[in-house]
């Protein structure tokens, strides 16, 4: 765009970020995220800013309530979990102003974020974050508490469930627009595997939202699934990238760029993912669906079904799902039982769909590493094997040796 003078007149960047828990731990690290903040908002671009619960805040709610309560009313955890954003929010927010950026925190529902009336576990159902917008006008930072919202039916608070965060980073960038989202972590990309877990793994420089999303769906942590599937229906650029690494100068910056556009020119072994623990379980007298509803009608929580065959079902789960379930299905009588609990899922996901040469040749690889392969299955984009839980870091190891 030009003035009648002729001058180019360049419209102003607004970048969305999201910093993860571990990068705001303790005083000096949401410092350090302050003076990043406060850099990008000085070169002209306009920033929102969301964030999750310092540390290990929300792990320490949720034993708090369960040393007050076995089960508490899910209405009374979604008060509770909320505090950890709004903790993060305004410490940000001071450390900013006293930088010289006027900044401006805000809850979910101050924010906006409206949502169904699902305690824990609620859905986004529409974004009106006016004031958000007024405040960038003014020329504000403004730092909004991740993972939460409002049901405007119930008008009670609301949480998004593990990893809302993303999901509301998502959610606010397309509603305003923003050029992008950046989702900022104490890891500096997305990789071939856990870096933790393989010294070897790779850096993934750009990738589109449908291989993202076959990651995240099979243990991927670096977004949450349902953030990802968001931005990929609302076209939102997402980034990955370290906290600690300026990402203001897109040349110079490392990270992970997720686009709708890119496709990668050859077949190949993207990626290998894992979940951690897994359960087997026997459903003596329940379809699955009534199993869901079983546990989700004794409060128990989420859980993801990975693999069906017949009447067993492999499941994994928050650490914290996992366990309340483990102590539910251990107490009394029930229609379905836990026959395994020391199991992993690994899985490889390839660029293009999945071949019988594929599944040959992984099988192959975990058959010379002598790992046991339980139960696998094949999907468009990954082959998932579910195997001991001992046997999981030799699991990746061996089979990241084909990227």
């Amino acid at each position: 765009m030009s003035t009648p003078t002729g001058i180019s007149l360049k419209r102003q960047p607004l970048i969305v970020q999201k910093y993860g828990g571990a990068t705001l731990a303790d005083p000096e690290k949401i410092k350090q995220v302050a003076q990043r903040i406060c850099s990008l908002h000085t070169s002209g671009a306009k920033v929102v800013v969301i964030v999750s619960a310092m540390g290990k805040t929300t792990n320490q709610l949720i034993d708090l309530a369960k040393q007050v309560s076995p089960r508490p009313l899910l209405r009374e955890m979604d008060m509770l979990l909320s505090v950890g954003e709004r903790m993060s929010m305004s410490l940000l927010s001071m450390a900013l102003n006293d930088l010289g950026c006027t900044a401006i925190s805000f809850t979910g529902s101050q924010a906006g974020i409206l949502t169904d009336d699902s305690h824990v576990n609620a859905n986004i159902l529409e974004v009106k974050a006016f004031r958000v917008e007024e405040a960038l006008e003014q020329d504000k930072v403004v730092i909004l508490a991740g993972f939460q919202g409002v049901s405007p039916k119930t008008k009670e608070i609301t949480t998004l469930g593990r990893g809302g965060s993303d999901i509301s980073a998502v959610a606010i960038a397309d509603y305003l627009k923003a050029d992008r989202c950046e989702i900022l972590k104490d890891v500096d990309s997305v990789y071939t595997a856990d870096p933790k877990l393989v010294l070897n793994a790779r850096s993934i420089p750009q990738m589109n939202y449908r291989h993202l999303l076959e990651m995240t769906q099979w243990g991927a942590k670096v977004l949450h699934q349902r953030s990802v599937d968001l931005a990929a229906q609302k076209q939102v650029i997402l980034f990955v990238g370290a906290a600690n690494t300026d990402t203001s100068n897109d040349t110079e910056s490392t990270g992970t760029l997720i686009t709708h556009e890119f496709a990668f020119e050859r077949k190949h072994l993207l990626a290998i993912n894992s979940y951690q623990r897994v359960f087997e379980i026997q459903l003596d007298t329940f379809s699955l669906v009534d199993f869901q509803k079983y546990l989700q009608f004794h409060q128990v929580g989420q859980i993801q079904i990975l693999h069906q065959q017949n009447s067993t079902v492999w499941i994994t789960a928050p650490e914290e799902t996992l366990s309340s379930l483990q102590d539910f299905m251990s107490s009394g009588s029930h229609p379905a039982r836990i026959t395994q609990s020391e199991l992993s899922s690994v899985s490889t996901t390839f660029t293009q769909s999945v071949t019988d040469s594929d599944l040959h040749e992984t099988a192959a690889i975990l058959k010379g590493a002598a790992i046991p392969v339980i139960q696998s299955t094949v999907s468009d984009l990954s082959l998932h094997f579910i195997v001991p839980a001992e046997k999981r870091s030799q699991a990746i190891q061996a089979l990241h040796s084909l990227i």
